[in-house]
């Protein structure tokens, strides 16, 4: 029997929206480059999203280290919801007893010493705890929406669509920058989003895809473990940042930035679901050509009004901002591009990958939040972590023209921008140094770990 009980594996099991899986991914190879001893096994949810399946046959060819096993197909019924949250929730549920089946098959033939779950599968938890194993929770935001995240239970106690909430170790956030489901909407996902809250303050541990030094009062209240109120904290390891490398691929967009002055462009990029409306494509366009500065931006999957770009802006835009500006349809190697000298500033959605892309590369930012936690973590860029300036933005998130020309400008020419400019470099060595061999986050992976090896 012990024999049959040599080897050593890790379970992850992330939601397969390619956010999430990324970084999941990353804590798999980060894990196993450290601790080759270590298989990693990583559970895989069908989807017939094609960046997903793209993504995971890349990385089983690059890194046959790591193990993809996809869980049945067909499992879904035809009439099950299709709103998002209802699925991304409940749809892992369903999936609970073949995630039983595939950890009691691994644990027949390998010593299973620990399970990480994503946010989304945390249907699951359940399930590990019953077969006794560590269970983790893998938080691919930051520390500060971790600690909002734990004390949804409080929150929610409160139904006030104009108050501000206090948090342990995160600025005072107003419920308008708090996801309407965890305030105001009470249906099932808004019960998902309680129990898993309470499920992350009785796991093992919670990993997180930071770094110390980042958001040093949330950090400091999650370790002390006074972030749950009337609560107990679990322990938090700061792995982070953990990004994919940048494609190495030549691109149009690489070779024109190699034309331009250094930290002369801003780039725009809303994300992968990141969609606007044809009104408000005009309203950037004129804002990026009043501004007068030189400017890179990708448009994700234009209104299906039209199927050409210039369509969607004001007449002779393209032609007349040929010379500083190029606009991209859908996709362009946003890390890569982050990471050009001529570069200077990102208006970005505030998507937790995308911040940490955007720091690790000493880039400041406009901060225009689109959906989901976005809002919150607006709210730490820019009155905590001081690495953003904030848009203006209507009651109904809407951006004028006037207000994009005035923060493109105020970031990249002007003071206020030249002060998030210089804390957004000091940022970034912090987190060139948390990866180094030594560094706060090794340290922290060396602590997660150390059970899992431990002879």
């Amino acid at each position: 029997m012990q024999t049959k009980m040599e080897s050593s594996t890790v379970v992850l099991y992330p939601d397969p929206t390619i956010g999430h899986l990324v970084s999941m991914v990353e804590l798999g190879k980060l894990i196993h480059t450290h601790h080759p001893s270590l298989s990693i096994i990583i559970l895989i949810i069908p989807t017939p999203d094609s960046t997903t399946s793209k993504y995971i046959n890349t990385v089983s060819t690059t890194t046959p280290s790591i193990t993809f096993h996809h869980l049945p197909t067909n499992v879904v019924p035809p009439d099950f919801s299709s709103n998002h949250l209802d699925r991304a929730f409940g749809v892992p549920e369903l999936y609970n007893p073949f995630v039983h089946h595939t950890l009691i098959t691994i644990s027949e033939k390998s010593t299973i010493k620990g399970v990480i779950l994503d946010f989304f599968t945390n249907a699951a938890f359940q399930v590990f705890k019953n077969l006794h194993l560590p269970t983790y929770y893998f938080h691919t935001g930051g520390a500060s929406l971790l600690s909002v995240f734990l004390n949804i239970p409080a929150i929610q106690t409160i139904n006030d669509s104009n108050a501000y909430f206090d948090v342990p170790g995160v600025p005072p956030i107003h419920a308008s920058d708090l996801p309407q489901i965890i305030l105001l909407e009470r249906n099932m996902s808004t019960k998902h989003f309680l129990n898993t809250s309470i499920n992350m303050a009785n796991s093992s541990g919670i990993i997180l895809n930071t770094f110390l030094g980042f958001e040093e009062r949330a950090e400091d209240t999650l370790r002390d473990g006074k972030c749950i109120q009337n609560g107990v904290t679990p322990p938090v390891y700061l792995v982070g940042p953990l990004i994919a490398q940048a494609d190495p691929t030549e691109n149009e967009c690489l070779k024109w930035l190699d034309s331009q002055p250094s930290k002369s462009v801003v780039f725009l990029c809303f994300g992968s679901m990141g969609v606007l409306s044809k009104k408000q494509l005009r309203e950037i366009a004129i804002g990026l050509e009043k501004s007068g500065q030189r400017f890179l931006w990708v448009v994700r999957d234009p209104p299906l009004d039209g199927s050409d770009l210039k369509d969607f802006y004001p007449e002779g835009f393209l032609t007349r901002t040929r010379d500083k500006g190029l606009v991209v349809k859908n996709w362009a190697p946003q890390q890569a591009i982050l990471s050009h000298g001529s570069v200077g500033g990102f208006v970005s959605h505030c998507g937790w990958n995308s911040i940490l892309e955007s720091v690790v590369a000493g880039v400041p930012m406009v901060a225009w939040p689109l959906y989901a936690e976005q809002k919150l973590n607006r709210v730490y860029l820019v009155k905590e972590l001081k690495v953003a300036v904030e848009v203006k933005m209507s009651a109904d998130d809407f951006v004028t023209a006037e207000a994009v020309e005035e923060k493109v400008r105020e970031l990249m020419v002007g003071e206020e921008g030249e002060m998030v400019r210089e804390r957004a470099l000091e940022m970034s060595r912090r987190a060139k140094a948390a990866v180094d061999e030594g560094g706060c986050s090794r340290v922290e992976l060396f602590k997660l770990t150390q059970p899992w090896v431990a002879q």
